[in-house]
């Protein structure tokens, strides 16, 4: 059976297209000033570009994992999440990832990994120990459709084109030139506001990426499922979970904030425009929405 992607609608696709049609034209522009305004030819420039894109694609599952703490773990160590992962593979038509386990209390998970067969799904003791196993089922299948959808791969590319934009304005500030322009604008100038303005817009924009593929990673631990009510169950009660524990522990996992299924600032201070997921509500409403289109409700 061919592999499909899960939780896709024409809508959210047609959204996912535009933003990411939208910052990849925002990085041309910005190559183009780079290449117009500093001494930093074409090649070199594309030289540097692959290097550290082959670096990172070949290298980002194993970075992420290190990052988060989170240990391989084998079917001797964790036997009941292997058997729930395979299942859900088999449904989702998928290879089994490597299975993580990270010691901590914060119930969370999150999935990494270039491509379904190199891939990866990480879940915290936490999770295991405060969710019932079909909450734990709707959080994996939610993980497992961002690796069908190569999620982990389109949102390393986007984060790493914003990287490079920034290292690249940085190194043309310093190295690419010192005299001014005809008019009398310094160089280091022009390139320090482009390079703010393409920092600005792209974070933005990343992010709207990132909410639509949680909405359509939780469209898909519906359909792989066929139970959206029990990973309703489980943002709610990750939700709530996560204010009981302690701060300390919440910033020993904050920089995987981006890739677990909630982050650990549930809240953010700053609006929607800049989280990388949607308001919890939002999430919930989309799920209820499903459910009715399925006949649970």
């Amino acid at each position: 059976m061919k592999r499909k992607g899960y939780g896709r609608d024409a809508g959210l696709t047609f959204r996912i297209l535009l933003t990411g049609g939208l910052l990849g034209l925002l990085y041309v522009v910005f190559g183009a000033v780079l290449i117009s305004f500093l001494n930093v030819g074409l090649i070199p420039m594309l030289l540097i570009l692959v290097g550290i894109a082959v670096v990172q694609y070949y290298t980002s599952d194993k970075l992420a994992l290190a990052a988060s703490g989170a240990k391989v773990v084998e079917r001797d160590r964790a036997p009941e999440l292997h058997d729930m992962i395979e299942r859900l593979c088999a449904l989702a038509d998928l290879p089994k990832p490597r299975i993580a386990v990270i010691d901590t209390d914060v119930p969370n998970a999150f999935a990494t990994g270039r491509s379904p067969k190199h891939s990866a799904v990480a879940v915290t003791t936490g999770l295991w120990n405060r969710l019932e196993p079909q909450e734990i089922e709707g959080v994996l299948a939610h993980e497992l459709s961002h690796i069908a959808n190569r999620d982990v791969l389109i949102m390393t590319l986007a984060g790493f084109f914003a990287m490079v934009a920034g290292l690249l304005a940085r190194w043309g500030a310093f190295f690419g030139g010192g005299g001014d322009r005809d008019r009398g604008v310094p160089v280091w100038l022009i390139v320090v506001v482009v390079s703010i303005v393409t920092y600005l817009l792209s974070y933005i924009l990343i992010r709207a990426i990132s909410r639509y593929r949680e909405y359509s990673a939780d469209r898909g631990a519906a359909l792989i499922t066929g139970a959206p009510e029990n990973l309703m169950s489980a943002l709610q009660k990750i939700s709530s979970q996560m204010l009981r524990i302690p701060q300390r522990d919440l910033r020993e996992v904050a920089s995987m904030n981006a890739f677990f299924i909630i982050p650990t600032n549930v809240k953010s201070t700053f609006g929607e425009l800049f989280m990388t997921h949607p308001p919890l509500e939002k999430r919930l409403a989309a799920l209820e929405r499903i459910s009715r289109e399925m006949g649970k409700l």
